[in-house]
């Protein structure tokens, strides 16, 4: 069974999902013009942004990561910062400090890159465990602690984190607690040699990748973002959020399962999943399609285990397989 007919839902969501579908539509082929061949992972990516999570972009250097954190940065439009990962980064330098004020002989807060609508970490585990470590309450709670004062940092806020394999030299492992914070990672692997070709066109004459064409209207944003919060999930797709995530936390291979953050992720990843095609209410396929990109990185492999072929996508995979679905009826009830 398929269309919004199967929701119970009014006209008024339905218009709006319609609206949404458009608009990421229009939004993944702007960002292809410029990230060639790599349209599975624009849509993961857009997924995070309209799910309000942040983003992870994990593979060898030189195939595009940066691009595609610009591309997005630029489809959103707003204020856009970036910080380089490196050795010798200060949290100061990421979140801001307060220095004096030399009119007044009073602190003053300074703010750091942090205080963007789009900050764009490149080469994050570049940095040291300390510095990265500084972008943990930003990314859940939305603010910045220095000294005694907090201070809230633009909305909407997204962090766009690139990272480099763990075996390259000069890396530092994100630290669990982090990677939690990532709704998605998404790995954007070497191009076909179409797309390759494409690009070696496109540098020919020295200018380079182009930009994205339009920018969403910040409003525009928070309307696409309040949409797919509104969109349904019955009871049975709660239950089967839960189990799924429940699964990877007593399967024997793994030391550490998805956290409840997961869950929310999952389901937020889900109902955009669901409105980017036009449909007012999420189904299995949604939920399953996502696990992979949503709970593969908050997973441990046991070290006996590790070292072996079993990896976090065969955990999800399994996970999967073991977690109940229900029949149509039972999925699609209230």
């Amino acid at each position: 069974m398929t269309g919004n007919a199967m929701y119970r839902t009014d006209d008024e969501l339905t218009e709006r999902v319609e609206r949404f579908k458009t608009g990421f539509e229009h939004a993944v082929r702007g960002i292809a013009e410029v990230v060639q061949g790599k349209e599975e992972q624009i849509r993961l990516a857009l997924t995070a942004v309209f799910a309000g999570g942040h983003l992870l972009i994990e593979d060898a250097p030189g195939v595009g990561k940066t691009l595609l954190a610009r591309s997005l940065a630029q489809t959103l439009g707003g204020v856009f910062q970036r910080v380089q990962g490196t050795p010798d980064l200060l949290p100061s330098d990421v979140v801001g400090t307060e220095i004096i004020d030399p009119e007044t002989g009073r602190l003053r807060f300074r703010p750091g890159p942090v205080f963007a609508n789009v900050l764009l970490a490149d080469e994050l585990n570049r940095a040291s465990p300390k510095t990265q470590s500084a972008l943990l309450e930003v990314m859940e709670e939305r603010q910045v602690t220095v000294g005694t004062a907090t201070h809230e940092v633009p909305s909407p806020f997204l962090v766009i984190a690139t990272q480099n394999p763990a075996d390259f030299e000069s890396t530092y492992t994100l630290p669990d607690a982090q990677l939690d914070r990532f709704m998605i990672r998404l790995s954007l692997r070497y191009p076909d040699p179409e797309a390759e070709i494409a690009m070696l066109r496109g540098h020919r004459d020295l200018r380079g990748p182009g930009k994205v064409a339009r920018a969403i209207p910040e409003a525009e944003i928070r309307d696409y973002q309040e949409t797919c919060r509104r969109v349904h999930l019955s009871d049975f797709a709660y239950t089967y959020i839960v189990e799924l995530t429940g699964r990877t936390r007593t399967m024997e291979e793994l030391e550490r399962g998805a956290s409840p953050r997961a869950g929310i992720a999952l389901m937020r990843a889900a109902q955009v999943r669901a409105a980017s095609e036009g449909r007012a209410g999420v189904t299995p396929d949604d939920v399953q399609d996502l696990a992979p990109a949503v709970l593969g990185h908050r997973l441990v492999i046991k070290p006996d285990f590790a070292h072996g072929s079993f990896t976090a996508a065969d955990a999800v995979a399994k996970a999967v397989r073991a977690a109940p679905t229900a029949s149509s009826s039972g999925w699609w009830s209230a």
